[in-house]
């Protein structure tokens, strides 16, 4: 995404303008300072022409250097007009339109990574001694009966949460505390994003 910018691009054409037009001034003040070095060893020109010559050539480069400073604080002032995702995704939600004022922080758009589906599932805080990273998990959805797909255990947390999700069983409670485990799938999937699951995690033998 890009935010407006018209005003800054029209500066920075100008101050690389001005930086060209101080390069040529640079080149013709020091073919000048040549040509009156040699006319002074002929002695054609004074000591102060010669003085001034290399004057002009120290202002020339000054101007040079400033020039291309501007030019680089455009570039810098521009690069931040754009914002760059700090992954490479599919937007899946966009939360502001096109020439709508932003303020510092606001979110612009949400991205995900769908070459790599995790599946976020609550594990009762009774089970936690079971779980382990990399345990397998099966996975099913009721939009492809018959199916399963292998996952594993990606990450678990070191507190526990209130359940967020309705149990599939009404007769268990709602208020227990959960492990909102993180399960990665292993192998391609057709499942989309927010597709609801059943997972099966294989208890770890000895935990």
């Amino acid at each position: 995404a890009e935010l407006q910018s018209d005003a800054l691009q029209a500066s920075l054409r100008e101050a690389q303008a001005q930086a060209v037009e101080a390069d040529a001034q640079a080149r013709l003040a020091e073919l000048t300072l040549r040509r009156r070095e040699d006319l002074a060893r002929e002695r054609v020109v004074s000591a102060n022409d010669l003085d001034q010559a290399r004057r002009d050539l120290v202002t020339a480069r000054a101007r040079v250097d400033t020039a291309r400073a501007a030019v680089a604080r455009d570039e810098a002032q521009l690069r931040e007009t754009r914002i760059v995702a700090p992954i490479a995704g599919t937007v899946t939600a966009r939360h502001v339109q096109p020439g709508e004022m932003l303020e510092v922080g606001r979110k612009v758009v949400t991205l995900a990574d769908l070459g790599r589906l995790r599946i976020e599932a609550e594990a009762d805080e009774a089970d936690a001694a079971a779980l382990a990273i990399g345990a397998r998990a099966e996975i099913r959805a009721d939009g492809f009966p018959g199916r399963t797909w292998k996952g594993r255990v990606e990450e678990i947390p070191e507190s526990v949460t209130l359940r967020r999700l309705k149990p599939q069983d009404p007769g268990r409670p709602t208020d227990t505390r959960v492990l909102a485990v993180k399960v990665a799938f292993a192998e391609p999937t057709p499942l989309k994003l927010g597709t609801t699951v059943e997972l099966k995690i294989a208890a770890t033998p000895g935990r």
